[in-house]
């Protein structure tokens, strides 16, 4: 099992974070983002790094399956640990956690994000839902490849 499958990742990218109630004369922080792959390409990383106070850093490995699948461990500045289900088919990049993991599950949580055409921008958005209800609107994201 290897990660080749996530290729259109690999290199640098800038991480646009728009929340739904930022004020509208601010930009919206920016983060850098770098996807690269250890130990002979078995495991894919994404490292984020954040000029934002609140925000934290974090760091992923993501882990292929023999079904094209994958999982992605979640680790950030906050101690806090979070292990996601991941698909990648057809430009489209969903992650879910519908289960408690390293930390209790206080609420399930969704991204989806799709490449462009061009493969140098993924356009996303992650939802969540509070126990018994529907999925609501977090926040987007938008990656912009840069390397």
């Amino acid at each position: 099992m290897s990660t080749d499958g996530l290729d259109p990742f690999l290199g640098e990218w800038t991480v646009s974070v728009l929340f739904p109630h930022a004020p509208a004369d601010q930009p919206p922080p920016v983060a850098r983002c770098v996807f690269e792959r250890i130990l002979d390409g078995r495991y894919l990383t994404q490292r984020i790094e954040v000029p934002v106070p609140e925000a934290p850093d974090s760091y992923s490995v993501i882990a292929a399956h023999e079904d094209g699948t994958f999982t992605q461990h979640y680790y950030d500045a906050r101690g806090v640990s979070r292990l996601y289900a991941m698909t990648f088919r057809d430009g489209v990049w969903a992650l879910l956690r519908e289960a408690a993991d390293f930390s209790p599950l206080h609420f399930r949580q969704r991204f989806t994000g799709t490449f462009s055409a061009d493969g140098n921008r993924i356009d996303g958005a992650w939802e969540m839902a509070m126990p018994g209800e529907d999925w609501k609107h977090d926040f987007a994201m938008r990656y912009t490849r840069t390397t």
